[in-house]
């Protein structure tokens, strides 16, 4: 049996998707984040030494990484569905999708996440501006033109197909479903990129994803 450890408001939401996407029949063991700090709990490391979410357990396996995990389930389970058949080149595409989603993808959102709390965080008053001035500047600088070249990037190669790696839904766009939410959570995106905003109001749609909703618990991009 499949065991999703399962860390609110967070990536492993896009995990319970697909296992529901796949027809699989699975666990979860839940885990909240702390309150004040947002991190999650130290049980998770008895899990995995990075304490982190997503991480399954499939019999004596234990894995860990949103696109390892998806690779791993697709090839296992899939039974040819959700992922192009090996060595075309939409294959590699579905692969670069994998990587690209939270090796390129995340990277400035995370950014935008920690700074945007710096600003927030109390501080002592004489610091307050300087830190906030710092802040201010990276982002104006750094991180908000590096999502906005991300975001037109995505809705550019969003128009080349369907779905990100061909005509046919796959665990890419499973993958990706979770920085464009950030996005349009707190990145900026919006219905000024039409193909990224239907991208979005498609997998809502998808009864595997309403399905996963209702098993995952109350869900908001971190």
């Amino acid at each position: 049996m499949i065991t999703l450890h399962h860390l609110n408001n967070s990536r492993s939401q896009r995990i319970i998707w697909l296992l529901e996407e796949l027809g699989l029949d699975y666990d979860i063991k839940r885990y909240q984040r702390n309150a004040k700090t947002m991190l999650a709990p130290p049980e998770l490391r008895a899990v995995h030494p990075l304490g982190k979410s997503p991480v399954i357990t499939d019999g004596d396996l234990t894995l860990a990484e949103s696109g390892a995990i998806i690779d791993y389930l697709i090839e296992r389970y899939g039974a040819g569905r959700l992922a192009p058949p090996a060595g075309t080149p939409a294959r590699l595409r579905y692969s670069y999708w994998l990587h690209y989603a939270e090796g390129s993808a995340m990277t400035p959102l995370l950014l935008k996440l920690v700074f945007d709390t710096v600003e927030k965080s109390p501080m002592p008053f004489f610091v307050k501006p300087i830190a906030k001035g710092i802040a201010a500047k990276v982002r104006q600088s750094y991180i908000e033109p590096q999502i906005r070249q991300h975001l037109d990037y995505l809705e550019m190669e969003l128009g080349k197909s369907g779905w990100f790696a061909g005509d046919a839904f796959s665990g890419a766009d499973v993958q990706l479903s979770f920085p464009l939410e950030a996005a349009a959570a707190r990145g900026g995106l919006d219905e000024s990129r039409p193909r990224l905003m239907d991208f979005l109001r498609r997998i809502h749609a998808r009864p595997a994803y309403q399905r996963a909703l209702e098993r995952g618990g109350d869900y908001s991009v971190m």
